[in-house]
């Protein structure tokens, strides 16, 4: 859609956002125009350059899944990001900037995605964007955001299509699906001494992409793939396509998507009588796999992730306890990379400021901040960005289920 479709129709996006606000499931719904609070923004205020006079608004919006079945990963990152610009509030308003979050939800849909940027483009006060969680949607909205240098920086969406487009506007902390689908299948190797494997997906652009990743590095080392297959996610039947994978007698499972589908094919897997390794990537990253499967057939189901153990260290268990005594949230999927994707974007956000005299800066200063971002001591992960936009410190990790709970391996070697 053109920017001048973006103006036309923009009165009518905010009004039916307010409709459908709270509508979850698989549906779409109209981007809502809100500061968090449920309030219509206000019009922007004259920086007078001092604490002690007017502020001027800078927003940044987060964007993600806020509803429906992957809403997880949105809502945690935004958790995240919240916590750090909390942080962070006080000092921007020394140097004479109001600055407040934009919630905005995608609903991990590509075309959700575009109604989204289309409205935060329109929104002078925004300078920069912490999303999108997906990779679907990251990659349609990415498209609207380069037209206008807008600046984004992504938590956790990991296809390797992302940042191959050459904008610059694109940005992530976290590390691709080249990387993770192939550290995955090393991994299956080495450890789990796996020699046969059955590989599908739910033909969306992550599952796809992991599940792609996983088979060229199998073929590279040599295990037998038995089979290779795309499956429609959101079904409740997988049978037929389970006993097509059994005939095969794979020692492994390899699912390329999300954990409301992989609680499913795990449970009607294991009725059938598999007892071999199932394994996917970091969207099966949620308790309610666990709940969708059963505590005992999630028994023996590894999955890698961007994302390591936050609670690993002592200053990680200090944050643990100080964000869920601050917010009364618990830490989950995304809130570590949420909170360290927020502490990239803003301190490129000061750095424009002071490069601009300390007036408020236009969004490609924001966006050349960004790019610029080079050894940032982040809580969680260390953020140097390549000119592509990728992280040269992101790693891949690896974990699993056991007795209902998630248990952590380690880095993937």
């Amino acid at each position: 859609m053109k920017k001048q479709k973006t103006l036309s129709i923009l009165a009518a996006t905010v009004a039916l956002g307010t409709v459908l606000a709270g509508c979850g499931g698989g549906q779409s719904s109209a981007p809502q125009q809100n500061n968090g609070g449920g309030s219509a923004a206000p019009a922007p205020q004259q920086n007078s350059g001092g604490a002690g006079g007017a502020t001027e608004k800078l927003v940044i919006a987060v964007v993600g899944p806020m509803s429906g079945q992957y809403s997880d990963y949105g809502s945690t990152a935004k958790a995240g990001a919240e916590y750090a610009l909390k942080e962070k509030q006080e000092a921007f308003k020394q140097l004479g900037f109001d600055i407040q979050l934009l919630a905005q939800d995608d609903q991990a849909d590509p075309k959700q995605g575009v109604a989204v940027a289309q409205m935060l483009i329109s929104n002078a006060d925004v300078v920069g964007v912490v999303g999108h969680a997906t990779t679907g949607a990251s990659i349609t909205a990415a498209a609207q955001y380069d037209q206008e240098k807008l600046v984004m920086v992504s938590p956790s969406a990991t296809g390797s299509d992302l940042t191959e487009q050459g904008k610059k506007i694109v940005h992530r902390i976290c590390a691709r699906d080249d990387q993770q689908g192939s550290k995955a299948a090393v991994y299956a190797k080495n450890q789990l001494g796996i020699k046969t494997a059955f590989i599908m997906h739910d033909k969306a652009a992550y599952g796809q992409g992991l599940a792609d990743e996983v088979k060229k590095q199998f073929e590279k080392d040599g295990v037998q793939i038995l089979g290779y297959e795309g499956v429609t996610a959101g079904e409740k039947d997988y049978s037929a396509i389970i006993n097509q994978i059994l005939a095969t007698k794979p020692e492994m499972i390899y699912f390329g998507g999300y954990y409301s589908d992989a609680g499913i094919i795990v449970k009607q897997a294991r009725e059938k009588g598999f007892k071999g390794v199932f394994m996917g990537g970091d969207g099966y990253d949620s308790a309610d796999l666990v709940k969708i499967a059963g505590a005992d057939n999630a028994n023996n189901v590894v999955f890698t992730s961007t994302v390591g153990d936050v609670g690993a260290t002592e200053e990680g268990k200090k944050w643990i306890t100080d964000f869920e005594s601050s917010t009364g949230n618990k830490v989950g999927i995304f809130t570590s990379f949420g909170y360290d994707s927020m502490g990239v974007m803003l301190n490129g956000l000061e750095e424009a400021i002071k490069a601009n005299g300390g007036k408020k800066p236009s969004r490609e200063q924001v966006l050349d901040a960004v790019h610029k971002t080079k050894d940032f001591k982040g809580k969680f992960v260390n953020v140097t960005f390549n000119d592509k936009g990728d992280n040269e410190f992101a790693s891949v990790y690896v974990y699993k289920y056991e007795n209902g709970q998630k248990v952590y391996i380690g880095e993937a070697k």
